[in-house]
């Protein structure tokens, strides 16, 4: 098993939020992205930009990878701060890392553990998505050991703040966007909230509760049970309708 067997993968776009909440937590990308105030103003178009973007990377042409790649390089240019340059590697590695263990850990809530081969695989091909933002390969940590040692690290060094914590608010709780969106939105933030730390979920002021916890886990429970039976064809859809809509 390879990258390409789970990066199509449609029941792991519900690690979005996830995701995007370590990154924000991340003082220099939380910092910036709270500066430009049209960070969190079109959800579905960030979420279809980054789901292009991985999608493009894993299963795109050569045309299509270097669309994605300026498209994303574009998106960067008015996320500024004192803090944030899109051009450093250590939050280029950040954000890869983000979308990689977010991935991993939801697949294997859904499909199980894979196994040290596979494993060991998926973690080698993912370092694609740090490249293609700018991250110099030698900084992707060697193999999954050395991840987790860098992923322990660099949680210990998340904060959110007023700020940070006011991008969550507009992310979790959009005041545009089409019906079906917000139809979803609280499934959404019960899953988001769910794949967070206990730590994070406090430091975000995320609502929590044994009711909470209970649900969420009757949502992996189902999703497991269910998801897994769909044909191919409609689980992998998302990747096949943007990969198309991209040319």
């Amino acid at each position: 098993m390879a990258l390409t067997d789970i990066g199509a993968e449609g029941v792991l776009i519900a690690g979005g939020g996830r995701a995007i909440l370590l990154q924000l937590a991340n003082p220099a990308i939380g910092h910036a992205v709270a500066d430009h105030s049209g960070f969190a103003g079109n959800p579905v178009r960030r979420l279809r930009n980054t789901l292009t973007f991985v999608y493009a990377l894993v299963y795109g042409t050569p045309e299509q990878v270097t669309a994605v790649t300026a498209m994303v390089n574009r998106a960067h240019v008015p996320v500024r701060s004192d803090e944030y340059d899109a051009a450093d590697a250590r939050l280029q590695l950040w954000v890869a890392a983000t979308l990689y263990e977010t991935a991993v850990t939801l697949h294997e809530r859904v499909f199980g553990p894979l196994d040290d081969r596979d494993a060991d695989t998926v973690y080698r091909e993912y370092a694609v998505v740090g490249t293609a933002l700018g991250m110099p390969l030698a900084l992707w940590p060697p193999d999954r050991t050395a991840f987790r040692r860098y992923w322990n690290e660099e949680v210990t060094r998340l904060t959110v703040d007023d700020r940070v914590r006011a991008v969550c608010v507009q992310l979790l709780h959009p005041k545009t966007g089409p019906v079906w969106m917000h139809a979803a939105m609280p499934l959404a933030r019960i899953v988001t909230a769910g794949l967070l730390s206990p730590e994070l979920r406090t430091a975000y002021g995320l609502p929590w509760s044994e009711r909470r916890e209970r649900r969420f886990r009757r949502i992996l429970r189902a999703t497991a049970l269910v998801y897994p039976r769909l044909p191919v064809r409609l689980r992998e859809w998302p990747k096949r309708y943007l990969l198309r809509a991209l040319g």
